[in-house]
């Protein structure tokens, strides 16, 4: 996914995607084409940097402790999240107009991935995915601000460059995969063969019987305490005691 990344910035830097081309634009048929290419492109070199890092530990976090539906859940969470943003309208939360952006980048793949990795522990309950929904919410639990418009939080000049709603999409996609998901691909306990009733190994019954014929003290019973003796052992305390 990152050589992915990294190599569609490059193609952008040579002039092969200029413009709106792989971009999702919201309602219109051209922008469609962008469910598949616009988490590849970014706007420059700090925004690929800022989506590769959390790309990388999560895609990580989803094949190795979900890798029966890992695949799944990346591509499905790909395609929906796109979809999604391309069916929100466009409008600008402060003017209430219509404003049709270009939409690219990663970071509704980060959303997604983050709240798949986060639900999915808690719905399953299983305590080693549980530790690592624990883990992502305290590394990226600040995403949550980011599926609001930055306009809610300060006063901007102009509008924000940065899109809220690819980022709702990717968090609405991923809670829902967690969800359809809950039940599927869950690895079973492992159950150790001498757990199971009546087990038997005719080697350990063979060590065992070596080890009461070579060690009989290990098997003698205490001589037990007559009660005079243990009046008398009485006795002795309380006479330490005075």
């Amino acid at each position: 996914m990152l050589g992915l990344m990294w190599s569609f910035f490059i193609l952008q830097n040579l002039g092969f995607f200029e413009g709106c081309n792989g971009a999702i634009i919201p309602l219109l048929p051209q922008g469609l084409k962008g469910v598949l290419f616009a988490p590849l492109l970014h706007g420059n070199l700090d925004h690929i940097i800022g989506n590769s890092l959390p790309i990388a530990v999560l895609l990580f976090l989803l094949f190795e402790f979900y890798p029966k539906i890992a695949g799944r859940i990346f591509l499905i969470g790909w395609i929906a999240s796109g979809l999604l943003v391309w069916m929100l309208p466009p409008i600008d939360i402060v003017t209430g107009k219509w404003n049709y952006n270009c939409i690219i980048g990663a970071s509704g793949l980060v959303y997604m991935l983050a709240f798949f990795i986060f639900f999915s522990g808690v719905f399953r309950w299983n305590m080693k995915l549980l530790t690592i929904s624990l883990l992502v919410a305290l590394y990226y639990g600040s995403l949550i601000w980011g599926i609001f418009p930055e306009e809610f939080f300060s006063q901007l000049e102009e509008p924000s460059k940065i899109s809220w709603q690819s980022h709702l999409a990717g968090s609405i996609t991923g809670l829902i995969l967690a969800v359809v998901f809950r039940k599927i691909g869950e690895e079973k306990k492992r159950k150790f063969i001498w757990e199971f009733p009546n087990y038997y190994s005719e080697r350990d019954d063979k060590m065992w019987q070596d080890y009461i014929a070579n060690h009989p003290e290990d098997f003698e019973e205490l001589p037990q305490l007559k009660q005079e003796n243990i009046w008398e052992y009485l006795d002795e305390i309380r006479k330490r005691e005075k």
